[in-house]
């Protein structure tokens, strides 16, 4: 009966990592630290990734104009994204190191200056966004018929980007604290909502019609305002370690100086792998709009078996911030290495099922038979680099969890920029491979990235930054 008191024993630390008490990760137990840290993660990724599969599940009924859309507005989008992760990168490297070291209340100044940074951030770029949503769509390759239909989706994506930026540095600032209950929590609620008022606000209800495509946009943006409420009272009501306090409410030039330093190479990181996305993007659009509702369908499943992985790497971060702060770098490693064997065992897993049943997966997204056979051949391909991004994706969380933000920037230029670029668009054009010769150079970039991580990670000099 051994294996019924383990099981019962799982199920009992399943319930507290769901239940949220606070722990001290700098020394409970490594593998319980990486679960209860890691389940909330992965079951905060899993929505966010429900998400973006419900939404293209909707927005596919109103045509492969409307996918497309979709996914050129997202390709630029995610330079937003990238500036919010960057961001959240320094803020769960700050925090965790505050929290490593016991000092409360410059971790709650610390998050009040985020607060103030990432704000201000968000509202240029909306600016920017709504004035110039047609010249950007057309810069992206949009055909007539998509500049007609999405300009104004891009628009309110735009307009609503400071509740994107914030939902994400603030869910930063809740894993760097242990609290990743609460990053869940967030956006449970917020996706949650989304997927409710997706079906309602494109297709409508009773005698109200709907806004169509314009709708996914509003429901998007309404539920992670709503997110970001939920976030900031959790951040005010002094019922966590991570507080914001009346006193905390002072500007701080030198910690926003040292946000900008570590955000910086965050920043670079995504926004290095943003551009490269836009790129590829860009060179699948020359194929027509079948090519690229097949690219963004095949990605956002992709990044559904993803996100899991990602709440595993994440929990990586958090124990590399928190143990570096203790002084305790050999726990730190220790940390690196288990959640990333744990990583490589999931992603095997996804990639069987990919290979088996990846033309099922994209029929459900599609009644097109030609974006079908696109978004098929696109899981199959790049599911075969799958374990090398398991591992991949915790070394570089480790460095960011560590505050070395630059190297994965680095590594980012050489991969994306220098290589996979390039290489998609010789094997697609020259070879006259088309969407198979881009990707296949996807497959092979991601694998080669996670090699080279490892090497550096390796090499340890990422446990000598100071935060």
């Amino acid at each position: 009966m051994t294996w019924l008191k383990n099981f019962k024993k799982f199920i009992g630390l399943l319930r507290l990592a769901i239940s949220g008490k606070e722990q001290d990760y700098t020394k409970i137990n490594i593998k319980r630290a990486i679960l209860l840290l890691s389940v909330p993660m992965i079951l905060e990724m899993i929505m966010e990734s429900l998400f973006a599969v419900v939404d293209i599940f909707f927005v596919g009924r109103l045509g492969e104009d409307a996918v497309a859309t979709v996914g050129l507005t997202e390709a630029v989008v995610i330079i937003i994204y990238s500036v919010g992760v960057g961001i959240s990168m320094a803020a769960t490297a700050m925090i965790s190191r505050r929290f490593g070291e016991k000092d409360f209340i410059t971790a709650g100044s610390t998050a009040f200056q985020l607060l103030i940074f990432g704000g201000l951030i968000s509202i240029i770029l909306g600016i920017i966004g709504w004035f110039y949503a047609e010249e950007i769509l057309s810069l992206m390759g949009a055909s007539e018929r998509v500049l007609r239909t999405g300009v104004n989706y891009t628009k309110i994506i735009f307009a609503g980007n400071t509740a994107i930026m914030l939902l994400f540095l603030i869910n930063g600032a809740f894993r760097g604290a242990g609290l990743p209950h609460l990053a869940m929590r967030t956006l449970w609620l917020s996706n949650g909502l989304n997927i409710i008022l997706d079906p309602i606000l494109i297709f409508g209800i009773g005698n109200f019609t709907g806004f169509g495509i314009e709708g996914a946009a509003i429901a998007t943006t309404t539920g992670r305002s709503i997110g970001v409420l939920y976030q900031l009272y959790h951040l005010l009501n002094s019922q966590h370690s991570l507080v914001i306090l009346k006193e905390n409410m002072i500007i701080q030039l030198k910690t926003i100086k040292k946000i900008i330093s570590i955000s910086a190479g965050g920043m670079g990181q995504f926004l290095i792998d943003s551009v490269a996305w836009i790129f590829l993007t860009r060179i699948v659009a020359e194929f027509g709009s079948s090519a690229v509702a097949g690219f963004t369908i095949s990605f956002r499943v992709l990044m559904f078996s993803l996100m899991p992985a990602w709440g595993l790497s994440a929990a990586a971060a958090t124990l590399v911030g928190q143990n570096m702060g203790a002084h305790k770098i050999r726990r730190a490693k220790i940390s690196v290495w288990l959640t990333a064997k744990y990583n490589a065992w999931f992603l095997a897993i996804v990639t069987l099922l990919y290979l088996l049943f990846g033309n099922i997966f994209a029929s459900w997204f599609t009644p097109n038979e030609e974006v079908q056979v696109i978004a098929s051949l696109g899981l199959k391909i790049i599911a075969l680099g799958y374990i090398f991004f398991g591992i991949g994706m915790v070394m570089i969380q480790a460095f960011n969890g560590a505050g070395d933000t630059k190297t994965p920037s680095f590594i980012n230029i050489g991969v994306f920029w220098l290589l996979e670029i390039p290489m998609a668009y010789f094997l697609a054009e020259y070879f006259d491979l088309g969407m198979l010769g881009i990707f296949i150079s996807i497959s092979f970039c991601h694998s080669l990235h996670a090699l080279i991580s490892l090497w550096f990670f390796r090499r340890g000099k990422w446990a000598q930054t100071k935060v």
